[in-house]
């Protein structure tokens, strides 16, 4: 696999655990590695590792580039892997072209652009200027590190932000967003005698990236589960006793059960009904070749107050999920949207997070309180967080020319240029940095933040010829 150098480090990184929020192992690693090479390193507060190479022979005078990914990953795996995201390394096997894993997340997004970093640091064979490689902390589940790059951290005139998802597209701008959070205390009473509890559950969806996959077609099986609930706590006197599902705020969710209990007298109309359900769901969403219900009997012996468990139902039915309004400005680019994403019954409290995107700041508002709304209408309490801004596009950014000219001159044909309905960190260095200059672009990856995540091997080696014709073109400082 070409560039050996880069899936070297990539395969070195993949033994690291790196978690968001538990980046220690990841830092230090880092840390000893530069030391190992005799790189300048440094490390702020917050756990950001900046890294720096000199210019080679000649190119002293050329503007400093700083490459920038982020080292944590998202931790996602099938329901039968066992696995210490902690403490365990991710096993990655070949398929084909693609480069996948065993029963979890790849970690492409983002190690492959730290890799691809720690090659541009000790390729003695490279012409360019000064470098720089940022690598932040925390991108996945609240832009941590890059909330907290102070002005000066970086020294660098341009930023290629390595965190895209398809070679041969360079984004010029993304989404900004929030999550908007819900709990409400639940009251338990006993389950009526007589009552038939069963639990219910979809699974095995494909899931994936709440910003780049929102659109895709893709179940929210929390939604999906809500539906069947409504229809029958219209049919019969339906207790609800736990409700669980999804995990991530930026991840789709390809899970969620529920236990019900109803009259012994309704469990086998019960088990009909969800039978027909699961069929006309399968016929919905065709293309979810491993789309996986169930229906099997339980224990329990106490339920949610029926008119707190109707209302909560009724919630999840209402709430706004999925793509709200397409961009007026660039044909086929999601302008705003919302993300169910995880619901989850603990000691007596219901807790909901869901994430809306917006590339207008009062759009992403405005949906954060069409969500807020119905959830307070069932009761319960909300919050939306402060979020983080969108990057607006600069189409005459003169680092996006010099990308542009060389994509053509390599691969002989036009890259297409775009913004991005997920997050990218450029948003928040833009605030920090209003004078840099910034593109992002990466190899192509799919099923990001599932299991199903997958690198396509060939696209790396044509990225990293596209980095190395841009850096013998960046202009004078």
């Amino acid at each position: 696999m070409e560039p050996k150098l880069v899936f070297d480090y990539f395969s070195q990184i993949n033994k690291v655990p790196r978690p968001s929020k538990k980046e220690e192992k990841i830092i230090a690693f880092l840390q000893g590695w530069a030391k190992e090479h005799g790189i300048d390193c440094k490390t702020d507060e917050a756990g950001n590792v900046l890294m720096s190479k000199g210019a080679t022979p000649g190119m002293e005078n050329k503007a400093t580039v700083v490459f920038q990914g982020h080292m944590d990953m998202v931790c996602e795996k099938t329901s039968d892997r066992v696995i210490d995201f902690e403490n365990d390394p991710i096993e990655t096997y070949i398929d084909g072209d693609w480069m996948r894993a065993k029963g979890t997340t790849l970690g492409a997004d983002d190690g492959i652009g730290v890799a691809i970093g720690m090659a541009l640091l000790t390729d003695d064979k490279l012409e360019h200027g000064p470098i720089e490689c940022l690598f932040t902390r925390d991108e996945e589940t609240g832009l941590t590190g890059a909330f907290a790059i102070q002005p000066g951290f970086m020294t660098g005139k341009y930023l290629i932000n390595l965190d895209s998802e398809d070679e041969g597209e360079i984004f010029i701008g993304c989404a900004g967003g929030a999550n908007t959070e819900a709990t409400l205390d639940v009251e338990m009473e006993a389950l009526p005698a007589k009552y038939f509890p069963i639990r219910l559950s979809i699974d095995k969806l494909r899931g994936g990236h709440s910003g780049d996959d929102i659109n895709k077609h893709r179940p929210n099986a929390i939604k999906l589960l809500a539906r069947f609930l409504y229809e029958i706590q219209n049919k019969y006197d339906m207790r609800l006793v736990d409700f669980q599902g999804g995990n991530l705020h930026n991840a789709i969710p390809r899970q969620a059960e529920a236990i019900i209990a109803v009259p012994a007298a309704d469990k086998e109309n019960v088990r009909v009904d969800f039978n027909i359900f699961s069929s006309e769901i399968e016929e919905e969403y065709h293309d979810e070749a491993s789309l996986h219900t169930l229906l099997e009997s339980t224990t329990a012996t106490e339920c949610i107050k029926k008119e707190i468990a109707d209302k909560f139902i009724l919630a999840l039915t209402a709430v706004d999920n999925g793509v709200y309004e397409m961009s007026i400005d660039l044909p086929g680019l999601v302008e705003t949207s919302s993300n169910l994403a995880s619901v989850h019954l603990v000691d007596k409290q219901i807790k909901i997070v869901t994430s809306q995107r917006s590339s207008i700041n009062s759009q992403r508002k405005a949906m954060s309180a069409s969500v807020s709304a119905a959830l307070q209408l069932a009761g319960f309490k909300t919050v939306t967080a402060d979020g983080y801004p969108g990057w607006k596009p600069n189409a005459d950014s003169p680092l996006l020319k010099i990308a542009v000219e060389k994509y053509k001159e390599l691969f002989g044909k036009e890259p297409k240029v775009r913004a991005i309905h997920a997050g990218l960190e450029c948003g928040l260095f833009s605030q920090k940095y209003p004078g840099m200059d910034m593109i992002s672009f990466g190899p192509t990856l799919r099923g990001v933040h599932s299991p199903d995540e997958c690198l396509l091997i060939p696209t790396v080696e044509m990225v990293w010829k596209h980095i190395i014709a841009i850096l013998k073109d960046i202009p004078n400082a």
